[in-house]
């Protein structure tokens, strides 16, 4: 138990923690982190569920970060994130790989490179948000497909969700995750269809 206040009480109490003001302002941020889940699936697309917890938490007044890394089409971008439900912050890539035919963008260097860019812009945001401790859920949907790209480093992802400050959970989708990360998961769901 730990009050703050009532001197008297703490005093013959040895279960009570006395907090100094010192204490009170360190004490806002704390070391503990939320879970790391994972969901997998054999097929892309198959995370609607996942996309329905987070408006159903961003309803419920839980501060909601969910990102979309390979999706696109809208020209969203990090300036012109989605607005949801008050909490929910929806961003995709402002220029995807899903927008081209797979040919298209191997043949194409300049576009390739722009959806590169764009990309690691989105997970440089993402980082900077994992660091911060500002939202109680971050999505990373189809992040496993940025590193299969090798867009996004698998030891930055790593060396990021180690050092990150949430309090709630980190949900990391996709397909073909590698071992080290599936270690560092409290929770892996498989979907099936």
């Amino acid at each position: 138990m730990v009050l703050s206040s009532s001197k008297s009480y703490s005093k013959n109490n040895p279960n009570v923690v006395k907090i100094s003001s010192v204490n009170k302002l360190n004490s806002k941020r704390f070391n503990h982190n939320g879970q790391i889940q994972i969901y997998q699936s054999s097929y892309r697309g198959s995370y609607s569920s996942i996309i329905r917890d987070s408006l159903r938490n961003a309803a419920l007044g839980r501060k909601v970060l969910l990102v979309q890394f390979m999706k696109g089409g809208v020209k969203q971008g990090i300036s012109n994130p989605v607005k949801l439900c008050g909490n929910l912050t929806w961003v995709r890539s402002s220029n995807s790989f899903d927008q081209y035919h797979s040919e298209e963008i191997e043949n194409n260097k300049d576009l390739k490179k722009s959806i590169n860019e764009s990309t690691y812009k989105l997970w440089d945001f993402c980082k900077k948000a994992l660091l911060s401790g500002e939202n109680d859920q971050i999505i990373l949907d189809e992040i496993f497909l940025a590193i299969e790209k090798k867009i996004i480093e698998k030891d930055d992802l790593i060396s990021t969700l180690e050092n990150r400050f949430i309090s709630g959970d980190v949900i990391l989708t996709g397909t073909d995750i590698p071992k080290d990360l599936l270690l560092m998961a409290n929770q892996i769901t498989e979907l099936r269809s």
